[in-house]
């Protein structure tokens, strides 16, 4: 099995991509960035209804970025090198051309948050926690997550949770509308009863309803938008504040 899995659920007609990295609380690397774009080219060519995105265990939907990838050693031109190839994955769940879900098992973080705002449609078990930290490590969203964020929640509150790099509680990202569904524990595991109310669609509905949100929210020059984002993002990554927020990070108890 490997870090990254696809299944295509045919008898339901949507597909899974699933992180399988649990001890190291789903961490992105380099080699699964690669990974999660071969599977989501691989979903493209499947008639699915939607694409869900989840990941192993109960504890992380995603942790982020790996560090031993994205250390606080890397040049300005490196680190903008490696958080590109996250931000191609990102779009490309951005612009799918059906609803993407992502099924939240676990809390997220960094990164993490800036995977799952790129889905259409965020589900999460109660009691999970979400934060988009990156300012409390020196930098700021590095995948083009904050662009994306702005789009899905309003403005004023997508720019206070980058800034401050708050971690709230699900049950407040839902008032928010960052989180469109909360699921209790034992209701986890009964996935097609989750996703029900896409299930129940047809192909036809689902690329309509997709083609039609994607003209609302705009997405023309989003990734241009993203790509400048990143820029910003590496031009911090050689400051003292990020290099000692990482070295703290790796060296705690």
């Amino acid at each position: 099995m490997g870090v990254i899995t696809y299944q295509y659920m045919s008898d339901k007609d949507y597909s899974v991509i699933t992180i399988n990295r649990e001890e190291k609380r789903n961490a992105i690397s380099l080699r699964m960035a690669e990974e999660l774009m071969t599977a989501i080219e691989k979903a493209k060519k499947d008639s699915i209804k939607f694409l869900v995105i989840t990941g192993a265990g109960d504890r992380m939907f995603c942790s982020g970025g790996d560090l031993n990838d994205l250390h606080g050693n890397l040049s300005v031109e490196e680190a903008e090198r490696r958080l590109l190839t996250m931000m191609g994955v990102l779009h490309e769940i951005a612009v799918f051309p059906v609803p993407t879900i992502a099924l939240l098992n676990g809390g997220a973080a960094g990164g993490g948050c800036e995977l799952a705002t790129a889905c259409d449609i965020r589900i999460a078990r109660r009691s999970t926690k979400f934060g988009f930290i990156q300012s409390s490590l020196g930098i700021m969203p590095g995948w083009g997550g904050g662009i994306l964020l702005a789009k899905r929640v309003h403005t004023s509150f997508a720019f206070r949770w980058i800034m401050e790099g708050t971690v709230y509680q699900a049950e407040e990202l839902e008032a928010k509308g960052w989180l469109h569904r909360l699921i209790n524990n034992e209701d986890w595991q009964d996935k097609d009863e989750v996703l029900a109310p896409y299930i129940a669609k047809s192909f036809q509905q689902m690329k309509i309803f997709k083609s039609q949100y994607l003209e609302e929210i705009g997405v023309i020059g989003l990734k241009d938008r993203m790509m400048n984002e990143v820029k910003k993002c590496a031009s911090l990554w050689e400051t003292e504040e990020h290099r000692h927020a990482v070295e703290a990070f790796l060296n705690r108890d």
